[in-house]
């Protein structure tokens, strides 16, 4: 008689061996689709950035300013 089905050995043992690689493999592809999502909004806040500094700049050259408006940077105090 041929051990066949849950009670063969190998196949149990297969079936231990098998779960945590199958289990590791659907965690590793959803960290990667979260992190190709998250890629993609880093790139889209980049691109909205980049236009608002893009478009303030030219605001700015528009009104013939060139930073004069600022405020200076006021001196730290020196901790005694």
């Amino acid at each position: 008689m041929s051990p066949s089905g849950r009670n063969d050995p190998q196949s149990r043992a297969q079936a231990v061996f098998t779960a945590p690689e199958l289990r590791d493999k659907s965690v590793r592809a959803e960290i990667e689709k979260e992190r190709a999502a998250t890629d993609a909004k880093t790139v889209r806040l980049k691109a909205l950035r980049l236009a608002k500094e893009a478009e303030d700049a030219a605001r700015a050259a528009a009104e013939g300013k060139s930073g004069a408006g600022k405020k200076p940077a006021k001196p730290r105090a020196k901790k005694s």
